[in-house]
């Protein structure tokens, strides 16, 4: 028979991943129901931070103590732990005096912005952030589309992040550390989240990921200026930013609202990149603007930045052993442009020293 004292002592050993207390010193098992006619236990547990990875963790370890002890089945719900109780526990060396948000931090970071969603902007992320990468910078890269991420997909990454201490180790390739929703979600799941769960996640990939020393961290925002693009405004006070857009005017048009909200909390904007901006014939070499012409110059003027790449559409070269479909080499004439683009970033903002 299941007794909800013993379950509460099994359960009360097992610490919370971030204050490293036991449950039961953070009094956290608020509520354990037994349906003994059905082997049934739920439970509703409180933790420190929530929708982390280390969550899945202690998840697992509750449900395994919980069904050694006899239950057939577990239901289980977190809550976030009130703010005074993770204060009076909070571990003052687990500061984020190291955290890239810190004032001492030296990574410069460039947020890749559209105003609409098909234009190319997280194969211009994936591979300006490579192309930094092959000049010879610590490079890392967030897949900050948490509803429609696709980076690790394009970059040809199969392997998932890995948990160590009580850090995520980014998953790294072609030189470019990597980090994406996509790695927590299982079988391509659609996330279902509303706007404070997204700013959670986007605060833990800056918090609970063991970057190392970047020089410049890219993120791919969703497209336009929802929720995810304005926690990103808020949190990251001081980020650079590239606008993409096509050459369709109406394309740019849009952009410059992505623009516009850039300009009105503080980011900088260094530059427009014009992607899909025709298509050269291999035979005859003759160019064809398929999407029109003009809104990379329209938009770099209206924005008074540089125009700094205008990117063809061609298909990268790969095969099955190296399989990345979104990634151009270096010696692939769109790769020359990505290196190119990347040069003029590293001029407009230096490694900071």
């Amino acid at each position: 028979m299941l007794r909800e004292e013993e379950l509460r002592k099994i359960i009360g050993q097992l610490q919370d991943p971030f204050l490293h207390r036991s449950l039961e010193e953070l009094k956290a098992i608020e509520e354990v129901n037994i349906k003994e006619e059905k082997s049934h236990v739920s439970l509703r547990v409180g933790i420190s931070r929530t929708n982390t990875p280390e969550q899945l963790q202690l998840q697992q370890g509750i449900v395994e103590l919980v069904k050694g002890a006899g239950a057939k089945s577990v239901g289980l719900r977190f809550y976030e732990l009130p703010q005074e109780t993770i204060a009076a526990y909070q571990d003052e060396s687990s500061s984020q005096a190291d955290s890239l948000l810190s004032s001492g931090s030296k990574t410069t970071f460039v947020a890749i912005a559209s105003g609409k969603g098909g234009v190319g902007k997280s194969t211009v992320s994936v591979n300006l952030a490579v192309a930094l990468a092959r000049l010879g910078k610590s490079v890392g890269l967030i897949d900050a589309d948490i509803y429609g991420f696709s980076v690790p997909d394009m970059m040809g990454i199969s392997k998932r992040p890995v948990v160590r201490g009580e850090k995520i180790i980014p998953v790294e390739r072609f030189g470019v550390k990597v980090i994406s929703m996509g790695f927590f979600v299982e079988d391509n799941a659609p996330v279902i989240w509303r706007g404070p769960m997204l700013g959670k996640m986007l605060n833990n990939f800056f918090n609970e990921v063991e970057w190392g020393d970047l020089d410049y961290l890219l993120l791919d925002l969703p497209p336009g200026t929802g929720d995810v693009a304005l926690d990103v405004h808020s949190m990251l006070p001081s980020c650079k930013e590239i606008i993409v857009s096509t050459p369709h005017p109406t394309a740019a048009f849009v952009a410059a609202r992505a623009g516009a909200m850039a300009l009105q909390t503080d980011h900088e904007i260094i530059g427009v990149i014009e992607n899909m901006a025709y298509f050269e014939s291999v035979k005859t070499g003759e160019k064809e603007y398929v999407f029109g012409r003009g809104g990379g110059e329209k938009l770099a003027e209206e924005l008074r930045v540089p125009l700094i790449g205008k990117i063809p559409l061609q298909q990268p070269d790969w095969n099955e052993e190296d399989f990345a479909p979104s990634v151009y080499g270096d010696d692939h004439p769109i790769g020359r442009i990505y290196q190119t683009i990347a040069e003029q970033v590293l001029n407009i903002i230096p490694v900071k020293a």
